[in-house]
């Protein structure tokens, strides 16, 4: 699987991204407002790696991830969760703090969802956020979604505070 936009190529997230997905994976100011962010250590990077990388082998995989390359560069990764029983895909990314407010997460998104509307027929999707992730809201919005709910109980991995979580849904 290669997607082309403007300005990156997406990629099955793998093994070969070990390097730099550490890098954005275990950084704690990178990760800070999501669930389950940051990684502990690279081992656990690694394991997620290669569960990540052997979803793309199965027929009906349980969520996909792709590696998002600028210039050469692994920078992040955008997936989709299948929900629902594969009729919803949950949206998710990251991207190294390093390239923040660019607009290459956007991009990526957008890419990834038209790429899974057209092989998994997929027409719904949400995606969740802490209420003070503002970058992933304007995201949201930006792909076309539509506020649905904001509610507490979130609790974020390198924080014992329960907070609230806003989702997003669009049909298309």
């Amino acid at each position: 699987m290669i997607i082309k936009t403007d300005r990156l190529i997406l990629e099955v997230l793998g093994t070969k991204h070990f390097p730099t997905a550490c890098k954005y994976m275990t950084d704690t100011e990178n990760a800070k407002l999501m669930v389950f962010l940051p990684c502990e250590d690279n081992k656990e990077v690694l394991n997620y790696l290669r569960k990540a990388e052997m979803q793309w082998e199965n027929e009906k995989p349980e969520y996909l991830d792709a590696a998002m390359i600028l210039d050469g560069i692994h920078i992040g990764a955008v997936s989709i969760e299948f929900v629902d029983n594969g009729k919803t895909g949950e949206l998710g990314w990251i991207i190294d703090k390093n390239y923040w407010g660019n607009g290459y997460t956007y991009e990526a998104a957008k890419a990834f969802m038209e790429y899974c509307s057209g092989k998994y027929n997929l027409t719904h999707y949400i995606a969740h956020a802490d209420s003070e992730n503002h970058a992933s809201i304007r995201i949201m919005e930006k792909l076309g979604m539509t506020f649905v709910s904001i509610y507490g109980g979130r609790k974020n991995r390198i924080s014992d505070e329960i907070r609230k979580e806003v989702m997003y849904e669009l049909f298309i």
